[in-house]
């Protein structure tokens, strides 16, 4: 039977559950076998490393010009990979969760920003599963389409009008704005009388609206920062702008309400027109994947930096090279321990929850509790390793001809961010307890 555009679900397999079939015989990656499964996620692997080395050449001028230069952009673009969690339906590759993941840690080696702004565009590009066939198509048919959007700076509102609504709002952290075709809004709705809606529990009803880049007034003065520079995340405004209602979509494009308890009936499921598993998933757990991917892809860059180093340098004073001295051996074993098992643990833990949600169409909710609790202590692990590392490479790290402190820099811009906020430990603990947690960012 017909499931979404130009899609046909095998019901006449009893294993064959969720099973997707498209127009050209193809399947969703998902439901491929496991060796088929394995070729695509190599080709994005192969494909994200060999970009790695252009990220890490481009390193120095993304953060000096805080945007992506133009020869790496239209690299990026040309392997797809803002289109990875856009709905195949559209061109996307509708990927995995779990090989996303690699990808995005992958790039992250070469340079933080840019994997930072990949995470963040295909957290957006989900909303597309939410939206018309036909807006979504305008809004991602194009091979430079670009989709991203910020948080709130200040009241932020949507008022009902015929044929769509007049939004008038400011927003700031938009990364990757610079290179973007449009962005998005995240609004509190008020009817065509001016009066706020309300949720029945009480609480802001919320959408976002999309809107072309061209249409909006960016500030790009306000993006001073000391690390991830190069992802250009300005803050935009529109006053009074009338946007058609084929653009206002779900709140941050996705249909469950991030603050809902365990067992609550998910909203907004009538406006999701994929079906595909990728669109069970809240960006909750894309940022929480993608944002802990590149603070383990600095890392990882860091690390390998200074292992360079310590076969070449001897410190100050000392009468061995830094690779001779034990606590360096042992520092540089810990630092290893502690990121590999970080990607193991996030790699399993993804897999396992793709899994479930594949034969149950469910992101279970301890399955949401471990990714919370993977991704924040694995950005707070690789924080470690960074500063380690700068530490042990003496004086040599304060020159900006080597990449230490760049990457130091760009590693306490992620570390501050919301998806490492340590709070989240208490979240996560209190569940552990038999406590009801807040499922703000579960």
């Amino acid at each position: 039977m017909i499931t979404a555009t130009g899609c046909v679900r095998d019901v006449s397999c009893p294993h064959s559950a969720g099973r997707v079939t498209y127009d050209d015989g193809s399947m969703n990656p998902k439901d491929m076998p496991p060796q088929a499964h394995s070729a695509i996620k190599q080709d994005w692997l192969a494909k994200a490393r060999a970009l790695a080395p252009l990220c890490n050449a481009a390193g120095p001028g993304i953060d000096a010009t805080k945007t992506l230069p133009a020869e790496l952009l239209n690299a990026l673009i040309e392997a797809n990979m803002f289109r990875m969690l856009l709905p195949r339906s559209l061109g996307g590759a509708e990927l995995d969760m779990p090989t996303f993941f690699q990808v995005v840690l992958a790039i992250a080696e070469g340079d933080a920003s840019v994997g930072w702004t990949v995470a963040q565009s295909n957290g957006c590009a989900m909303a597309a599963a939410y939206m018309d066939a036909q807006a979504a198509s305008e809004v991602f048919a194009a091979e430079r389409a670009v989709l991203s959007w910020g948080f709130p700076a200040g009241p932020c509102r949507a008022t009902a009008v015929e044929g769509g609504w007049r939004v008038t709002g400011s927003w700031g952290f938009g990364s990757g704005s610079r290179h973007s075709t449009w962005v998005g809004g995240h609004c509190q709705i008020f009817d065509a009388n001016g009066v706020a809606q309300t949720k029945p529990e009480g609480g802001p009803v919320e959408r976002t609206v999309l809107m072309p880049r061209a249409d909006v007034t960016i500030t790009d003065s306000a993006w001073n920062v000391i690390g991830l520079r190069g992802t250009g995340s300005d803050t935009y405004a529109v006053t009074d702008m009338f946007v058609p209602a084929k653009y206002c979509v779900v709140p941050r494009g996705v249909g469950r309400d991030q603050q809902l308890p365990e067992d609550a009936v998910l909203p907004n499921e009538a406006e999701r027109r994929e079906q595909g598993t990728l669109y069970r998933f809240s960006p909750t757990l894309i940022y929480q994947a993608g944002f802990s991917a590149v603070a383990l892809g600095i890392a990882r860059a860091m690390l390998k930096s200074f292992i360079e180093l310590a076969s070449k340098k001897t410190p100050g004073g000392g009468p061995v090279l830094l690779r001779d001295n034990a606590v360096i051996q042992e520092h540089v074993a810990v630092s290893t321990a502690r990121l590999d098992a970080m990607v193991a643990w996030l790699s399993s833990s993804l897999k396992t929850t793709w899994d479930s949600t594949v034969a149950t169409g469910v992101h279970a909710f301890d399955h949401r509790i471990t990714m919370r609790l993977a991704s924040t202590y694995a950005v707070r692990e690789a924080a470690r390793v960074v500063e380690d590392v700068y530490t042990d490479a003496g004086a040599t790290a304060i020159f900006e001809v080597h990449p230490f402190e760049r990457r130091l820099r760009d590693m306490h811009a992620v570390s501050q961010q919301v998806q490492s906020n340590p709070q989240h430990f208490q979240t996560v603990g209190q569940h552990y307890l038999g406590l009801q947690p807040s499922t703000r960012f579960i």
